[in-house]
């Protein structure tokens, strides 16, 4: 039923389409999502998960997993990021896909809803330490559509494979433009 409501409110009400599919049988994978300009990506993706049906997850500070809205935070699909012990971000997370059966972490590589020139490597370093392919999605409010693109399994050449992943991006626009990746900000003469 939530899933017919979602549906609705998606398609019919906003508008919006998905394409592409996510194969069920990758059940671990860094979600690629791009561009990210505005809090309603959010939302975009909580309808897209719930429209897919598969598990999708993000990461957070333990911190926000304490009472009283660690529960409804784990339920929205977070998990706690546990950095004790000296280590670092990616050591962590890749731990976290060892210990789970499922976990297909949604990471947006700018690292903010602001403009960047460049993306974060993290997310591509995660991948690789965990063994678990990178699924690029686009929010493209320009075409009103989110766009689920096929595995891509890192080889470990990272400016390779970037230009590869970055490729899957290029013309697609944020719900804010100038603040979307790749944009190239105007100059007045």
């Amino acid at each position: 039923m939530k899933r017919i409501i979602y549906k609705f409110i998606f398609f019919r009400l906003m508008g919006w389409r998905i394409t592409g599919t996510m194969d069920a049988r990758i059940r671990k994978s860094v979600l690629m999502v791009l561009p990210h300009t505005s809090w309603i990506d959010f939302f975009i993706g909580l309808f897209t998960r719930g429209i897919v049906g598969l598990d999708m997850h993000w990461v957070g500070k333990q911190e926000l997993f304490r009472v009283p809205l660690g529960g409804f935070f784990r339920w929205m699909g977070g998990a706690p990021l546990d950095r004790s012990g000296g280590r670092n971000t990616v050591d962590a997370i890749a731990e976290t896909f060892r210990e789970r059966e499922v976990f297909r972490m949604a990471i947006s590589p700018e690292g903010t809803r602001k403009w960047v020139g460049e993306l974060r490597s993290g997310f591509y370093f995660i991948a690789l330490k965990a063994g678990v392919p990178i699924i690029p999605i686009a929010f493209d409010y320009g075409k009103r559509q989110v766009v689920l693109y096929p595995a891509f399994y890192p080889t470990g050449n990272f400016d390779t494979d970037m230009k590869i992943l970055i490729a899957y991006f290029e013309g697609v626009t944020g719900k804010f433009p100038e603040k979307s990746f790749g944009y190239q900000k105007k100059t007045s003469k």
